[in-house]
């Protein structure tokens, strides 16, 4: 026990020694060291700020899907590329209200849904103020439930609303300030158009989101579902619908593509004119993307790392050749053929892992700048530490097989020829 305590004391001391002394070369010899370390510092860099990138904009989407609702499913009208509804009018292709009679009874997994109209841009008029090209929708009282909008002021659009069709909407805070509406608005009346409409709410502002576009002003105006057929008869119809749970968005998606395919007679094997989504499966779509980002930014990063190799290789060369007369001389006093290949594989070793952990500095400074342009929706981008891991691991792994050769090279040095070198 005593001995291989010893042996092992013995070799942790020697690999200390050659950390030492590598360390000793790349600093009596910063600029070769350095310009020999490139390859790998912008392999390493480049690789960990686009995974810092993606970790970033996967950790944004996730944030704005957990606070719209992971079970929420998305269902929009759309023309199908093949099939005989391929070259339609979108007259033909559009939802009507009937379509979705008795959803919840043919839909057990889905928890609620509600319409919204898409009416297009109107003038807002309020007294002598207007403001051109506001988005009015009608929207049924459970989209806004399901969405989790509230309002800072007044009240949300109610079932008797929208049962009276009530000509009463909910507004947003930029909008009362162009209108130079009272700061309490509630019940004051507007124009959409030419259609009076009190208001009952003030919306609470929807946040910045990758979803909408990241605008950062969003004027908005909501009325009743029913009360949009006055104002357009055949408006852009969506809907937006809530599952029971997170782990039955699948079936709550099959029952509903079933749904819109009976009552909308699609035929077998025609393709659906319609889309029904959920947000958990935008997430694994876009994780399926960031892994082939990924990969692709792996692959130009190992042309990197093989331009870096082969310089840790060259450099690896020229030390041999200029510490000949040291390696016959350690030879000559006993040092072992494995001694003298472990001294410049740790040397080759410890000059890829500094170069990685520059790399990693310079991927962080690289992530710092992602992090701070402006409307790019990247400012929660980080590198996790997975990424720092294989880091070290492609820079040790690079520094092993290209090291390999000028260690192995060394050690077969004969030790006469090697005190004989000039």
């Amino acid at each position: 026990m005593r001995v291989f305590l010893a042996e092992v004391i013995g070799w942790l001391q020697f690999v200390y020694q050659t950390i030492c002394l590598a360390l000793g070369q790349i600093w009596a010899n910063k600029m070769r060291s350095f310009l020999t370390m490139l390859g790998i510092i912008i392999g390493v860099g480049s690789v960990t700020a686009v995974i810092a990138a993606l970790s970033g904009l996967r950790a944004k989407i996730l944030t704005q899907v957990q606070t719209l609702g992971t079970n929420t499913i998305f269902i929009w009208p759309n023309r199908p590329t093949t099939g005989p509804k391929a070259n339609a009018s979108w007259w033909d292709i559009r939802f009507k209200p009937e379509d979705f009679d008795d959803l919840l009874t043919y839909c057990p997994s889905v928890l609620r849904f509600g319409r919204t109209s898409g009416l297009g841009r109107f003038t807002i008029s309020y007294r002598d103020k207007s403001v051109e090209r506001v988005e009015v929708s009608g929207t049924e009282p459970a989209v806004h439930q399901i969405q989790h909008r509230t309002v800072s002021l007044g009240r949300l659009i109610s079932e008797m609303d929208e049962f009276q069709a009530r000509q009463v909407c909910l507004i947003d805070p930029t909008l009362r300030d162009k209108l130079l509406l009272d700061k309490e608005c509630i019940g004051q009346t507007i124009l959409i158009g030419y259609h009076p409409f009190v208001i009952i709410g003030l919306l609470e502002p929807r946040p910045r989101s990758i979803f909408s576009g990241g605008e950062s002003e969003n004027l908005e105006v909501f009325i009743p579902f029913r009360t949009s057929f006055r104002i357009n008869r055949d408006p852009w119809i969506m809907a937006i619908a809530e599952s029971r749970s997170p782990q039955q968005n699948e079936e709550a998606v099959a029952e509903l593509r079933c749904f819109f395919r009976r009552t909308r007679r699609v035929g077998p094997g025609e393709p659906d004119t319609f889309n029904v989504q959920s947000l958990e499966n935008e997430l694994r779509t876009f994780d399926k993307i960031a892994l082939v980002v990924t990969a692709v930014a792996g692959g130009i990063v190992g042309v990197s790392l093989l331009v870096g190799g082969v310089g840790i290789m060259n450099i690896m060369l020229v030390s041999v050749s200029e510490r000949t007369r040291e390696i016959g001389l350690r030879k000559a006093v006993g040092a072992r053929r494995v001694a003298i290949l472990a001294q410049f594989l740790i040397e080759a070793l410890v000059l890829c892992l500094l170069g990685g952990l520059l790399g990693v500095g310079l991927g962080q400074l690289l992530t710092w700048g992602i992090a701070n342009i402006p409307k790019a929706e990247l400012d929660m981008a980080y590198i996790p530490w997975q990424a720092i891991a294989l880091a070290f691991l492609f820079s040790g792994a690079v520094g092993i097989f290209f090291g390999m050769f000028p260690a192995i090279k060394a050690a077969r040095l004969d030790p006469i020829e090697a005190l004989r070198h000039e």
